[in-house]
């Protein structure tokens, strides 16, 4: 076996690449994540889609692909699904303020990244801060779901043939299309699940519309604060939900314009240990939380209500 095909198709240079289709798309991550090519054939891989840039076709293949090796989370009511690849690097990740306020509120969270990134607090660093280490697998995650707490898990939990492609990035240098199929995870099965997903750039935004489209998915899409798919606190950006893959108007809301009355109180580091005593105090109801957070966590939690119900299996 082997990949070389398809990087004959997807090497040629950003001007002669050809994209593959969907079930080229399937197969040729399949083997990736298999072990059937070789270090080499994934560097260049890696690379050659890096210049090329994804189609939605071939983002649906890689993540059908990965969603066929990826653990099955098991609910009988609706979960929201978070990634958390970017972590913070200028302003407080509060990625867990959100999964905390959902779960607050009543939601499944299930949330999922890295353990540590070089140069970054991760949501995995705040979550221990905060008591709440990774869940480590099913049992786990539903334990927390029963005390109302979020449940983080390490994208090694969920996949570790993905891992050790984002892996990859320590050797070359560069992001690759298993950091996009990251953040498009949805391992939950029996129950809807909302999935989060954040852009940085407008063409990220658009391909993100049309997939949420193509897979009919249930989604909501927003600028990332710093990559993670968390409302700025200092202003809401545009969210846009799609149900089904279908554009929601009334559980959307464009950007906030104008110039801001004030900023929201943050904490004035960003370590993990300073975040989860904030976040602490803004659950506790010691201290308000962000506007535009609060915002996101209202859309959220109107969305989650629309999908439906999963049908009970008859005795």
């Amino acid at each position: 076996m082997g990949i070389a095909q398809y990087i004959k198709e997807i090497g040629r240079g950003s001007a002669g690449a050809r994209s593959l289709d969907i079930d080229q798309a399937r197969d040729l991550m399949g083997q990736v994540l298999d072990g059937h090519a070789s270090d080499l054939e994934i560097g260049a891989f890696a690379l050659a889609m890096r210049i090329k840039g994804e189609t939605v076709d071939e983002l649906l293949g890689f993540a059908q692909a990965t969603h066929a090796r990826c653990l099955t989370v098991f609910s009988d009511l609706p979960v929201i699904v978070i990634p958390s690849y970017n972590g913070a690097r200028r302003l407080p990740n509060l990625t867990p303020l959100l999964a905390m306020r959902l779960a607050q509120e009543g939601a499944r969270v299930l949330v999922h990244g890295p353990l540590h990134d070089i140069g970054r607090v991760t949501s995995a660093e705040i979550f221990q801060a905060l008591g709440l280490p990774p869940a480590g697998g099913q049992a786990g995650i539903h334990k927390r779901w029963q005390r109302h707490e979020p449940a983080f898990v390490t994208t090694d939990t969920l996949c570790a043939a993905l891992q050790s492609l984002l892996d990859v990035r320590r050797v070359v240098g560069l992001r690759n299309s298993g950091h996009t199929v990251a953040k498009l995870l949805q391992p939950v099965q029996g129950a809807p699940a909302l999935h989060l997903a954040s852009h940085t750039h407008p063409e990220f935004g658009k391909l993100m519309t049309e997939f949420a489209e193509r897979s009919a998915g249930d989604m909501m899409l927003l600028r990332g604060t710093e990559g993670e798919a968390v409302a700025d606190p200092r202003r809401c950006p545009k969210l846009d939900v799609w149900l089904g893959g279908q554009w929601q108007a009334d559980l959307s809301c464009p950007l906030q314009e104008g110039v801001l009355g004030e900023l929201p109180l943050l904490p004035k580091q960003i370590d993990a240990a300073t975040v989860a005593v904030y976040i602490q105090g803004v659950v506790a109801g010691e201290k308000p939380g962000p506007a535009p957070l609060e915002r996101q966590v209202d859309l959220l939690m109107r969305s989650l209500r629309r999908l439906p119900l999963p049908i009970p299996e008859a005795a």
